[in-house]
C-alpha cells in the first residue's frame, strides 16, 4: 500500500466556504520513499474573500493569489483529482488533515462538480499524522520529542514538533513545506513508535476497524482535546441509528447493574450528561484504539485485564439495555434542518447515480454543452455549484433569470457587513480585521497588508456600484 501526504493553503478557516489555494502532495510507497508529487496553485475565485489572517500566517499577497496566470479553482481540482485517482488506492496522510485539510478538499471537489469523497473510496483509506504522535506521546512515550510551553502541556502544532525532531529549515505555511515535515515526522514515528506506527496503518482502514471493535470485548479509545488525552475504557454495542459508520460503545467506569436500574427519563439523562460515558467511534476516520494488554496501567484504574473483560461481556449480553441506550441516544437529537446555504448541505445526502454520471459528463465537453448538463442535474446543491461555475468562467452562456440569481448571491454574500458565525468573510468584515492588524503589524506584514487593504477598497467600490 503506498502513501499520500498532503496538505493545503487557504483563503481562511471557514472549511465549507473557504478556498483552497495552494494543494500539494507527495506518494510514497511502503516504506516512505517518494514516488511522486503534485504542487499546483489557484486564483481566487470571485466570491471569495480571504480572511487577512490567513494571509498574514501564509505569507501569500493579493497579487500573486489574484494573478490571472494561475489557473482557476476549478482547473486546478480538475488536475489535483486525476492525480490522486492515478495514485489510488492509498493511505491518504495529512498533519490535522482529518479536522480540516480533507474536509476542504471534499468541498473543492463537490464544489466543482466531482464525488467528494475521493480519500475514502476508490480503494483509499485515511489518516492522520498529528493523531499518530499523540498516540505515541502516550503509548511509547519519549519516542517522539513533543515540546511543551510554560505549564507543561504539549504543543503538537506542526513547525513546532518537526524542528524539535530533527527537521531543518521547514518552510512552514507552505503546503509543500508542510507535506515534507509531515513525511519525517512520520519516519520518526515508524522508526521510535513502531506499535502505533502498525496501529496507525492498520486502523487507517475502515474493516480492520470495524473487525478490531466487534472481536473485542474491551479497548482502549483515546481521544485528545486541547491537546490533552483522555482515555476511555470502552465495549461497543452497536451501530449509530443515523450513521453506519459509526458504532457506539459505554465507557465501563460506569456501573452496568446502576445502569440497567435507571428509569428511561434517568437514562436520557445520562445519555445527555458531559464527559459523554457512550461513546461515538467513527470506522472510517482513523479512530485511536488499541488493545486492553497495550494500555497504560493508569488508564485501567488499578483493574486487571480479566476484570475489564468480565465487566464488559455482562455489558454485551444485556440486549435490554442497548436498545434503551440507542432509544435514549435517539431522543436527544434534535431534527436536524437544511442549511440554507448550500457549501453546508454536503453531508445532507449521497449523489445519485445518475447525477453521478452527469457530473462526469459535464468534465468532457465545452462550456456551452456544460449548461444543458447542469440544468438537467437533480440534486439542487449540484445545480447550484455548477451554476456558479458556468458564471465564474463564462457568465453569458447562463440564462438571464440564472445569472442575476448568482450575482445577487455572490453580491449578498461579498457586500454582507456582518457574517453568522463568521461563516465566510464580507468585504467590510474583512476591512474591519485587516486594519486591526494593520495597527498591530510592521515590516513586510504590513506591506502585504496594505496591499490587501486597497484591494479591498477596490472591491468593494466595484460590487456596490453593481448592487
Amino acid at each position: 500500500m503506498s502513501f499520500v501526504f498532503y496538505d493545503t493553503e487557504t483563503t481562511g478557516l471557514a472549511t465549507d466556504f473557504d478556498q483552497i489555494l495552494q494543494f500539494a502532495a507527495i506518494r510514497t510507497n511502503a516504506d516512505l520513499n517518494e514516488t511522486g508529487r503534485i504542487e499546483i496553485r489557484a486564483r481566487l475565485q470571485p466570491h471569495v474573500i480571504p480572511h487577512p489572517e490567513a494571509l498574514r500566517v501564509n505569507g501569500m499577497t493579493i497579487g500573486e493569489i489574484i494573478s490571472p496566470d494561475l489557473p482557476s479553482h476549478y482547473e486546478m481540482m480538475r488536475q489535483v483529482r486525476a492525480t490522486l485517482l492515478e495514485w489510488s488506492p492509498a493511505i491518504f496522510v495529512g498533519y490535522n488533515s482529518l479536522n480540516f485539510d480533507e474536509h476542504l478538499l471534499r468541498q473543492a471537489l463537490f464544489q466543482t462538480l466531482h464525488p467528494p469523497y475521493l480519500s475514502n473510496t476508490n480503494g483509499n483509506c485515511r489518516a492522520d499524522v498529528m493523531h499518530l504522535l499523540q498516540a505515541a506521546s502516550v503509548f511509547e512515550p519519549g519516542s517522539i520529542n513533543v515540546p511543551r510551553d510554560a505549564r507543561g502541556n504539549a504543543i503538537f502544532r506542526l513547525e513546532d514538533v518537526a524542528g524539535r525532531n530533527g527537521f531543518p529549515g521547514h518552510l512552514a505555511h507552505n503546503a509543500l513545506g508542510d507535506v515534507l515535515a509531515t513525511i519525517h515526522l512520520a519516519k520518526c514515528a515508524r522508526e521510535s513508535a513502531p506499535d502505533c506506527w502498525n496501529r496507525f496503518v492498520r486502523f487507517s482502514k475502515k474493516a480492520s476497524v470495524s473487525a478490531f471493535l466487534e472481536d473485542e470485548d474491551a479497548f482502549v479509545l483515546t481521544e485528545f482535546y486541547y491537546n490533552r488525552p483522555y482515555h476511555y475504557i470502552v465495549a461497543t454495542f452497536g451501530k449509530d441509528p443515523s450513521q453506519d459508520n459509526v458504532s457506539i460503545g459505554l465507557d465501563l467506569r460506569v456501573n452496568i447493574d446502576w445502569l440497567a436500574s435507571l428509569s428511561d427519563p434517568q437514562l436520557l439523562e445520562f445519555v445527555s450528561q458531559s464527559p459523554k460515558r457512550v461513546r461515538r467511534i467513527r470506522t472510517n476516520a482513523a479512530p485511536m484504539v488499541a488493545s486492553l494488554e497495550d494500555a497504560p496501567d493508569e488508564v485501567k484504574g488499578g483493574q486487571s485485564d480479566s476484570e475489564i473483560i468480565h465487566i464488559a461481556r455482562r455489558f454485551k449480553a444485556d440486549k435490554g439495555l442497548h436498545a434503551r441506550l440507542v432509544k435514549a441516544l435517539t431522543e436527544t437529537r434534535a431534527e436536524r434542518q437544511a442549511s440554507p446555504f448550500m457549501e453546508e448541505r454536503l453531508y445532507d445526502t449521497f449523489i445519485s447515480r445518475d447525477d453521478e454520471r452527469l457530473m462526469e459528463q459535464f468534465h468532457i465537453v465545452n462550456w456551452p454543452a456544460r449548461v444543458q448538463i447542469v440544468e438537467s442535474l437533480g440534486d439542487e446543491r449540484l445545480r447550484h455549484f455548477g451554476r456558479r461555475l458556468i458564471h465564474a468562467h463564462s457568465p453569458l452562456l447562463l440564462n438571464p433569470a440564472h445569472r442575476a440569481e448568482v450575482e445577487h448571491l455572490i453580491r449578498s454574500r461579498l457586500l454582507a457587513q456582518t457574517v453568522l458565525d463568521g461563516k465566510w468573510t464580507s468585504i467590510p468584515v474583512a476591512v474591519r480585521r485587516t486594519d486591526d492588524l494593520l495597527r498591530a503589524t510592521s515590516g513586510p506584514a504590513y506591506e502585504r497588508l496594505s496591499d490587501y487593504r486597497s484591494y479591498l477598497t477596490r472591491a468593494l467600490a466595484i460590487s456596490t456600484a453593481t448592487s
